[in-house]
């Protein structure tokens, strides 16, 4: 079975923030990740709220398409591992469908050269 992923439009960025009251969580993609020590936040670079403390710019992102069953193992390990050969770090976040991928801007076409390689297929 070939793997789609979906290059994702959108520059975005990785973000540490106060609190979420100024998040745009109306944006097509705001992904959250609060702990007992930080509220972290990746959304387009376009809506980084102005309660941002700490932020990293520059990633570009593709999604795994369809709904990923849980039963599934090693989908996301496989891409990290490409990725790693190439010397590309990456940012995942997971959400209860699908996963998505967030590479520096700099080593997307590397990204997506590597796994294309390996028979992902791009929509």
């Amino acid at each position: 079975v070939t793997m789609k992923l979906n290059i994702l439009e959108n520059d975005f960025t990785v973000c540490k923030v106060t609190d979420y009251t100024k998040v745009n969580l109306s944006a097509d993609f705001c992904f959250t990740g609060k702990t007992d020590s930080e509220n972290s936040l990746v959304c387009p670079t376009s809506t980084v709220p102005d309660n941002t403390i700490a932020r990293e710019d520059g990633w570009k992102g593709f999604r795994i398409v369809g709904t990923l069953d849980f039963s599934l193992i090693g989908i996301l390990s496989k891409i990290s591992g490409i990725l790693a050969e190439e010397r590309i770090g990456i940012f995942a976040v997971s959400t209860f469908d699908t996963d998505y991928v967030f590479v520096k801007a700099e080593n997307f076409a590397r990204a997506v050269e590597a796994l294309r390689k390996y028979g992902y297929e791009f929509e």
